[in-house]
């Protein structure tokens, strides 16, 4: 099954092919003027240049060889050499029925399926998510899902930032504020204790609340006192080496965020295949240093340990990657230089997408190098996405009325309000059960977040707006939501009547531009495949809304002749299946009514 545009453009190819030109140059394009024509191809005037020929004869040429494809009700040349086609409104009633008929609702699979891992999320263990993790986490689920639906084998990770000198930090706070806690530590490791054994009960009382109110208090001061700064980095290196009250009172640390990470994600709907983090590489590291050392990449500078990744040609020069301090623990990107081993040894991808904040960028083309020089991945199987920041109206990162930065449990607490606000504004859900109206409610909550960002360019910022957001008018994820139940609403109905979906006869202008959005689906799985941005699905999502919305104003459905509300209900059928299919690669769940 093959849309549209790319087999209009095959065509268009093959005749450039026939008159001795480039068959590239024949792609063809959906139509700047959706008035006068379906789509266009603008290579004639290229082709002039090379040939040295009036491009509006090309395109005559062109259009002449196209004129008997059944596909084609009309081609013209336009303007200088536009090459103008009208697809056959039995051409377009085929496709329909093509798409309504694929479960996949016209989403094609990659030829040649690969191994991809996406890294995304990236919280940091003992410390609340905030609205920082918000982009990463969107983002990385919408990817991880377009490539899945496309036919990849994909996994998901996590990736906890739980092993470097915050871990220290907060270790020595904890030690400082309850001398029982650092006696205990003290004790437990000149017992050689278990680091895996039972958490000492003492160290239970410590929540995630101690800890996010602690480490602002330590971080802070570590950039003030460098002897606070030196006693973190060594109670780090105390804990890579496994001391066992260290160790101890780090797993719970760990075991507390878990708790509060695994319920924002499950609230924005996201899921992860490995819940992974730095520590889980530890017992790599220090073979992974021999090799780096044997090999002569690792060289000693001023107590530390380094390797060298500058390139001749650099048009600036990059640090080299520190893998070991001068107090002789492991550093952030020593930690992700071996989980590039580990995913080697482990599930061996074609591609890694790693999709974290754009300022991130120097640190991981670092890696990476580092990477490729020590054979652990091939050039560019590394691929940092980054992306923007979200913005309050001051145009700077998003923060709460007093200045602080906001917890993400806060944040979708807040969307889930306005959602409550909203549908009770707009008359939805008021005689549904509470329990299914709070469902709706999230639903609706996370398509507002959810959509407000992926319908950006992931590269670009954007200014967060709760009350735009959640409005059920306009480019939204709960009008896209309200689009697509109000499909099911009709649907239901038609039902109820009895009436059966059946072939596509597409006559009026409105279900010409519904067939074709339709059409559209794939092409923009593509480009947000191949682009690692989620937006041109987003796009769609909501071109096809529109769409639709057009052609149930202009169009009856249920009122219409028998084979007309056939044809009719069909059309309903593929838009919805397309919507939801949509919303799914982004991470939004539709509900069932409201």
């Amino acid at each position: 099954m093959t849309d549209l545009k790319t087999g209009l453009s095959g065509a268009v190819e093959a005749a450039f092919a026939a008159l001795g030109l480039p068959p590239e140059l024949g792609r063809v394009t959906p139509s700047d003027r959706p008035d006068l024509a379906d789509f266009q191809s603008n290579g004639a005037l290229a082709a002039a240049k090379r040939v040295g020929r009036n491009p509006r004869e090309i395109a005559g040429e062109v259009a002449e060889r196209l004129a008997a494809d059944p596909r084609v009700a009309a081609v013209e040349v336009a303007g200088p050499g536009f090459v103008n086609l009208k697809v056959a409104e039995a051409a377009l009633s085929a496709r329909a029925d093509e798409i309504a008929a694929d479960p996949r609702a016209g989403g094609e699979l990659v030829p040649a399926p690969r191994r991809v891992l996406v890294d995304y999320g990236g919280p940091n263990v003992a410390k609340p998510m905030h609205v920082g993790h918000l982009r990463a986490s969107i983002i990385g689920e919408a990817i991880k899902r377009i490539y899945r639906f496309r036919g990849d084998v994909v996994v998901g990770d996590a990736h906890f930032g739980d092993w470097g000198y915050q871990m220290g930090l907060l270790i020595g706070a904890v030690m400082d504020e309850h001398a029982d806690i650092a006696a205990l530590i003290a004790k437990l490791n000149a017992q050689g204790a278990d680091p895996q054994g039972p958490i000492p009960p003492a160290f239970e009382r410590i929540t995630l609340a101690d800890l996010d109110r602690l480490y602002p208090l330590a971080a802070a001061k570590g950039k003030e006192d460098p002897a606070y700064r030196d006693r973190a980095r060594k109670l780090t290196a105390e804990l890579q080496a496994h001391a066992p009250g260290h160790y101890l009172l780090w797993r719970r640390f760990r075991d507390v965020t878990q708790v509060a990470l695994e319920r924002d994600f499950h609230a924005l709907g996201v899921d992860f295949d490995l819940w992974k983090g730095e520590s889980d590489v530890d017992h790599l590291i220090e073979p992974m240093v021999a090799e780096l050392h044997a090999r002569g990449l690792l060289v000693d500078d001023q107590g530390a340990r380094i390797v060298r990744v500058a390139r001749e040609g650099d048009k600036r020069e990059l640090p080299p990657l520190l893998v070991v301090s001068s107090e002789g623990s492991a550093m952030y990107g020593t930690t992700d230089l071996a989980t590039i081993l580990d995913r080697k040894q482990t599930f061996d991808p074609d591609l890694v997408i790693y999709c974290v904040d754009q300022r991130q960028a120097d640190h991981f083309e670092i890696v990476f190098r580092a990477a490729y020089q020590a054979g652990y991945a091939a050039e560019g199987q590394l691929q940092h996405i980054g992306f923007g920041t979200m913005n309050g109206a001051d145009g700077k990162p998003f923060k709460t009325r007093e200045g602080g930065v906001l917890k993400l449990n806060d944040l979708i607490e807040m969307a889930r309000d306005k959602a409550r606000e909203r549908l009770h504004e707009a008359g939805l859900g008021e005689d549904l059960p509470e329990a299914e109206f709070e469902d709706i409610a999230g639903k609706v909550a996370v398509a507002a977040l959810k959509f407000a960002d992926l319908s950006n360019f992931r590269g670009t910022s954007y200014v967060f707006d709760l009350d735009r957001f959640t409005s059920f008018e306009g480019k939204t994820g709960p009008y896209l939501l309200y689009q697509a139940v109000r499909v099911k609403s009709l649907l239901a109905k038609a039902r109820d009547q009895q009436a059966a979906p059946g072939p596509v006869r597409v006559a009026e202008p409105a279900e010409r531009d519904l067939v074709l959005t339709l059409d559209a689906f794939n092409a923009a799985l593509v480009e947000s495949y191949e682009r690692y941005a989620p937006n041109a699905v987003a796009e769609h999502a909501y071109r096809l809304a529109q769409s639709f919305s057009k052609f149930y104003a202009a169009c009856p459905i249920l009122t219409a002749e028998p084979d007309v509300r056939a044809s009719r209900l069909t059309l309903a059928q593929a838009t919805l299946r397309q919507l939801e299919q949509a919303l799914d690669v982004l991470g939004i769940s539709v509900p069932d009514r409201m």
